[in-house]
């Protein structure tokens, strides 16, 4: 079996208007990565391609070093799938759904189940039309966490949440890599909820993957830097990842190698917000008012 648990190879998938662009990525055994972008970067028609929800244009899908397409019934084996568009049915209840899933997964864990059930206060019997959005997302992680998947995909999980259960989720989820064995992949607009379990980045802009890579080496590669416009060396800045300009001053995402470049600036190590917000900064065709944004964000 692959050291791998998921392998994207030249992944292209083309629609009216988009194209999902040759992406590539490794997802490590028992580790997690998170998957960002903007809406319509192409993050859910990724995780809908390894599902086989959709048929690829071209390139290859691996997971656990078995094609995604021939072997689908054997793949999905290993998958569970939370997406942020609910699945239930309405007039049905979380116990018949249960017993549905305990039919499907050989490895269902009734206990686990009814573990989960009871800590997000989850009605049995009451029928999901009277669930909020937060209820249906943790029902579906319960079923979904109860069959004990090898790899998870969770398509905005926690978007749904109220801080007290987003945490709940994230210290379930760690809980679950802690053993080496599960891999999840992670799409989500929280950029914080990656802080605290990722091990692993890839940002998608237009389609495209600009960046995958471990979350420890961000610092090691990048820098942010900051300083007045009087002294901008447009020429080095040309090279930065992203930039926001203000009448006074700028903030860049440069590559840490860079620094020499830019004189006199202040300098700061970036998270995973940073490495975001900058990429698609950098892909805008109209430049970042660093003014504008400040009064936006305050």
């Amino acid at each position: 079996m692959s050291d791998f648990a998921i392998e994207i190879e030249g992944l292209t998938k083309e629609f009216d208007g988009f194209k999902l662009d040759n992406v590539s990525f490794r997802l490590e055994k028992g580790s997690v990565m998170g998957l960002v972008g903007q809406n319509g970067a192409g993050k859910t028609t990724i995780i809908r391609l390894i599902m086989n929800a959709i048929a690829k244009t071209s390139g290859s899908i691996r997971v656990f070093g078995m094609d995604n397409a021939e072997n689908e019934v054997e793949v999905k084996k290993h998958i569970g799938y939370v997406s942020d568009d609910d699945y239930l049915v309405v007039t049905s209840n979380i116990k018949k759904y249960a017993k549905l899933f305990a039919r499907m997964y050989e490895n269902w864990d009734q206990a686990l189940f009814e573990k989960y059930a009871r800590q997000w206060e989850l009605p049995p019997k009451k029928p999901f039309s009277t669930y909020s959005k937060g209820m249906k997302t943790k029902a579906m992680i319960a079923l979904t966490l109860a069959h004990h998947p090898d790899i998870l995909l969770l398509d905005e999980p926690t978007s749904g949440l109220d801080p007290v259960a987003r945490i709940e989720v994230l210290d379930i989820l760690r809980d679950i890599v802690s053993d080496g064995n599960t891999s999840v992949l992670f799409s989500t607009h929280i950029t914080g909820d990656l802080d605290k379990i990722a091990d692993y980045i890839t940002i998608l802009i237009n389609g495209k993957v600009t960046e995958s890579m471990a979350i420890d080496l961000i610092e090691d590669k990048y820098a942010v830097i900051s300083g007045g416009m009087s002294g901008i060396n447009e020429k080095a800045i040309s090279r930065a990842v992203g930039v926001r300009r203000g009448a006074a001053s700028y903030e860049a995402l440069i590559e840490r190698k860079d620094i020499p470049l830019f004189g006199n600036v202040d300098v700061r190590t970036p998270n995973i917000e940073n490495l975001l917000t900058f990429s698609i900064w950098g892909h805008r065709s109209d430049t970042v008012d660093l003014d504008k944004e400040g009064e936006n964000n305050g």
